[in-house]
């Protein structure tokens, strides 16, 4: 019986033993551990797509260096542990904000894609008003096309890197459009007037002497 229980009072004593070593050592594995979730909430795009969630986890693990700094070492593994699952939480969030912009960026293409093809459907209707500005027609639309292309790729990888690019291809739309609404809105000019401007560049005729 004695035996027992002094057994007992050892084996409370050795665990005691181990959680005061424990705590008097540097939580180095706790440390690596956040350090880990926080380089994958970087990677993972936070730093863009969570911004709000990867501050917070990081206030925890400047908090976490604090305490480690001043040898509290217990409360530095546990802000440790609260700074991995924060940075966890960065992760799952930018996952779900760029999958938004992503969305955000695909529609926003799908709308520049349509009004172009709109544009250009109105441009082969009108080839005499277009005629003066053939040529720089020819260029946008090869700089819509190429930059549509362009600007697919983009979304795929970084939906918010995307979004200058989209501007830029929403700019040439907005451009053409103003220019294809003027030229439709101006009067064609009549027969009469056409033969009165053709005359007038006609030389003038001597007279016989």
């Amino acid at each position: 019986m004695k035996n027992g229980r002094l057994f007992g009072l050892i084996f409370v004593f050795l665990a005691l033993l181990s959680v005061l070593i424990s705590c008097a050592q540097p939580p180095e594995a706790e440390k690596q551990a956040a350090k880990g979730a926080m380089d994958a909430a970087v990677s993972g795009g936070a730093d863009k797509y969570a911004v709000a969630d990867l501050d917070a986890a990081k206030k925890v693990w400047e908090t976490a260096e604090s305490q480690m700094n001043d040898k509290k070492y217990t409360e530095a593994r546990k802000s440790y542990i609260e700074a991995k699952a924060a940075f966890e939480k960065a992760v799952s969030a930018a996952e779900a904000g760029k999958k938004a912009a992503s969305d955000q960026a695909g529609a926003f293409l799908a709308s520049i894609e349509e009004a172009w093809k709109k544009l250009e459907a109105k441009a082969q209707k009108m080839p005499k008003q277009m005629k003066d500005k053939k040529a720089a027609w020819i260029d946008d639309s090869k700089a819509v096309t190429d930059g549509l292309a362009k600007a697919k790729e983009m979304i795929a990888a970084d939906p918010a890197g995307a979004k200058p690019k989209l501007d830029e291809l929403k700019a040439i739309v907005d451009k053409w459009d103003d220019i294809l609404k003027k030229k439709a809105a101006a009067p064609a000019k009549s027969p009469a007037a056409k033969k009165a401007k053709k005359a007038k560049k006609l030389p003038a005729k001597k007279a016989k002497t």
